[in-house]
């Protein structure tokens, strides 16, 4: 791995992954709404949220899908890589306090097109709350070296 431009797509194998943790704090909350001017009571008011089926105040779903990005974009593939979709399926909220772990695992590499698949998988402990799919767009050592030869 190189740590300017992570993987190259010729490095990466099906069933390779890695993983980014963060812990979700009150401030990433109100932060996050902030950011997306996504205000709904159930993110940012305690009173409304206890009236909720959650009983209490959750994260933004969008805001532990982001770990996913971070997963992505710092250890697998890594720096240069190129987020280019995801499919996400909310399976459980998340809660002030709770640590996120994302996991992104390989499922299919197109050395052709430089790109990959990865599985991608949030978890608090051992229940997911997030699962799905990515498309990657990787950086590539033969496209770089075809470039510096021309």
């Amino acid at each position: 791995m190189n740590e300017q431009l992570g993987y190259d797509v010729e490095d990466l194998r099906v069933g390779m992954s890695a993983c980014y943790g963060k812990t979700v704090t009150d401030a990433d909350i109100v932060l996050f709404a902030g950011v997306s001017g996504d205000n709904n009571a159930v993110h940012t008011n305690q009173e409304f949220a206890a009236t909720t089926a959650f009983g209490g105040r959750i994260a933004h779903g969008m805001l532990s899908a982001s770990f996913i990005s971070a997963a992505i974009g710092t250890r697998l593939p890594g720096p240069g890589s190129i987020y280019l979709g995801q499919q996400l399926h909310f399976r459980a909220p998340v809660r002030p306090g709770d640590t996120v772990n994302a996991t992104v695992t390989v499922k299919s590499v197109d050395l052709q097109k430089a790109r990959v698949v990865l599985e991608t998988v949030c978890r608090v402990g051992t229940t997911v709350v997030i699962d799905g799919d990515a498309d990657v767009l990787v950086t590539s050592s033969l496209r770089r070296l075809s470039k510096s030869q021309s």
